[in-house]
């Protein structure tokens, strides 16, 4: 199985609103289906080959602006999972996607009354509320936990309106620009996504060696249709957290990986 280089960067811009901000008229925005797993599409070419993600070098970051501060986030191998490419038709590509947010950390620059930022330093307290938003936080109840852990993205499709077969382009690098589209699963929900790519295969010869993903631009996500908002830690009351943390939540965040 061939490997795939990710360097992956999840770029979460998150604009100031409220939670359970509405879709229309005062109307909260319907939660997407529940999910608690994707299963790996088949391959849909005898042909194709596996490429596996290199999960050690990969890297997940994030960022968000809060009012007064720029928050950080980060996850170092983390993203897993495999590509399955026909070299000579890459519309016929499948895959699987999954990111373990276990181990995401935040850090925090405050914005000073001169506008400029202050130095960047790391909030426990922080941490722990971003845990909390998406139920993986120490409180949380191992089940629930262990089914919140992981974010996905199963590639269903693939179309480009350039070349399809590697082998009519040249070098020993070949880049093709493709439109995916699938079900994204955060916080056990499910909803339909497409997301423009650009692929970089490696080739070593006349065969693909390795290739890196990355996006083309950025993709939305709903955040109040993945239900992922403050909310109280399982067996504290956390009110006045949720009143200062409330005006941070925003309708969706933007996400690259690069």
């Amino acid at each position: 199985m061939k490997t795939i280089r990710t360097r992956t960067l999840l770029l979460v811009v998150l604009a100031a609103a409220a939670p359970g901000a509405t879709a229309c008229q005062g109307e909260p925005q319907p939660l997407a289906p529940a999910a608690t797993e994707l299963k790996a599409p088949e391959a849909k070419a005898p042909a194709a080959a596996a490429f596996a993600i290199d999960r050690a070098g990969s890297k997940v970051e994030l960022a968000m602006d809060a009012p007064r501060e720029k928050i950080r986030g980060r996850i170092e191998g983390a993203a897993g999972g495999t590509l399955q490419v026909d070299p000579a038709d890459i519309t016929k590509t499948t895959g699987l996607i999954t990111v373990d947010l276990s181990t995401l950390e935040l850090f925090q620059t405050a914005v000073g009354d001169d506008g400029k930022p202050g130095e960047e330093k790391k909030s426990d307290v922080q941490n722990e509320h971003a845990r909390t938003w998406l139920e993986i936080s120490k409180d949380t109840p191992d089940d629930v936990r262990e089914k919140n852990a992981k974010a996905q993205f199963a590639i269903r499709s693939i179309s480009t309106s350039g070349e399809k077969d590697l082998s009519k382009l040249s070098g020993a690098e070949r880049t093709v620009t493709v439109t995916a589209s699938g079900d994204l699963l955060l916080h056990q929900r499910q909803t339909p996504k497409t997301v423009e790519l650009i692929a970089t295969f490696r080739y070593e010869g006349d065969r693909p060696a390795g290739v890196t993903v990355k996006t083309a631009k950025p993709f939305s996500v709903g955040l109040a249709e993945h239900d992922v908002r403050p909310r109280e830690a399982f067996g504290k009351l956390a009110q006045k957290t949720l009143e200062v943390l409330a005006p941070k939540v925003a309708k969706e965040a933007m996400v690259s990986l690069e």
